[in-house]
Parts: structure tokens; sequence; C-alpha cells
């Protein structure tokens, strides 16, 4: 048997490996969704602020023809900007078009604007539509660089709610569920 010596530190007591990774893990998380939050709110401040007058545009229409926000005033506009290459923008689409049609009778109008690349842009989108989801085929309109500048789209997808008198009510960098989706369209409506 050993004794321990007057003035001698007691012996040290194992102390729990799992215990601080586990602690440092936990940190890093809280940070993470700090940041996480931080970059959230940047990305929307970044988009054209709520109440702020659309910025005008005109498009072409894939079925043919040219629209202007102009001819949208007294309805609530969901205006998508998304790709055909774009995976979120993909999983996306169906509830958008779901719920458009859903919500068509009380006054929503749905714009599908398409950023997909120049002078393919039809035949990609055409292509898709053909392929994943005909029902789109009425809303696609095309969004050239300065439409998607003026709307500061540098993400896809990008969602804007206008209301009747054509000013930003809602916006929002990436793909929502058909859930959150649907309470947006209904605040809008409500606006």
């Amino acid at each position: 048997m050993t004794q321990q010596g007057i003035g001698a530190p007691p012996p040290a007591k194992p102390t729990g490996v799992g215990t601080k990774v586990f602690m440092a893990l936990l940190a890093g998380l809280g940070l993470a969704g700090v940041v996480y939050l931080g970059v959230l709110e940047a990305r929307r401040s970044q988009l054209v602020p709520d109440g702020a007058a659309a910025p005008s545009f005109e498009m072409k229409r894939h079925e043919g023809g040219v629209l202007k926000l102009e001819e949208l005033r007294g309805q609530v506009v969901m205006l998508d900007f998304w790709a055909t290459w774009c995976p979120p923008c993909r999983e996306e689409m169906p509830a958008l078009v779901k719920l458009a049609k859903e919500y068509e009778s009380q006054g929503l109008v749905f714009l599908a604007a398409s950023r997909d690349d120049g002078d393919m842009a039809p035949k990609l989108v055409d292509s898709f539509i053909r392929k994943h989801l005909p029902d789109l085929k009425p809303y696609v309109v095309y969004a050239d660089d300065d439409m998607a500048r003026a709307f500061e789209v540098n993400a896809l997808p990008t969602l804007y709610f206008l209301d009747r008198e054509g000013k930003v009510t809602d916006a929002q960098r990436g793909a929502l569920s058909e859930d959150a989706l649907r309470r947006r369209i209904e605040r809008a409506l409500k606006q």
C-alpha cells in the first residue's frame, strides 16, 4: 500500500473525455445555428423589401406573347425564379403548380420565371415540362438578366409575392414546403 505524502495533491480523477467532446460539439452546433440564422436574415435583407413597388417588368411567355406587370394589377402575384437545372427548384415546382391551381379562383396568379440560359431556355423548359410537369406550361415566363438583377435574384429558387397594387409583400430565397407555401399564399391573399 502506498502512502500519499503530506501536501501532495490528491490523485487525479478520470475525466470524461466523452463529456468534453459532447460539450464542444454542442457549443459548435449552437454557434453554427446562430451563424445560419444570421445568414438567412442577411439573405432576406438583400431582396426587394416588403412594401416596395415591384420593379416593372416585361417577360416573354412560354406559350407566346409578352406579359407586363401592369397587366396583373388587382391580382396577387406569386413570382418564382427557377431553372430546370436547379434541384431545389425542380422539387418545389409541383407544389407551386398545385397551389397555383387551387388558389387561382381567389385571385392568385403564378409566374414561373425561368432563368435557364438564353436561347436554349425554351427548349430546356419544354423538355422539362414534357418529361416532368405538363401542368407547368401555362405559368412559364422567361426572366432576363435585367429582371433578375432588379429583383435581386442571385440564388435559385427565389420567390416573391406581390399584392394587388404591385407591391412586394413577401420574398424568400430557397425552396419551401407545400405547407409553408400555402401559409404564405393565404397571407398574401388576405392583404
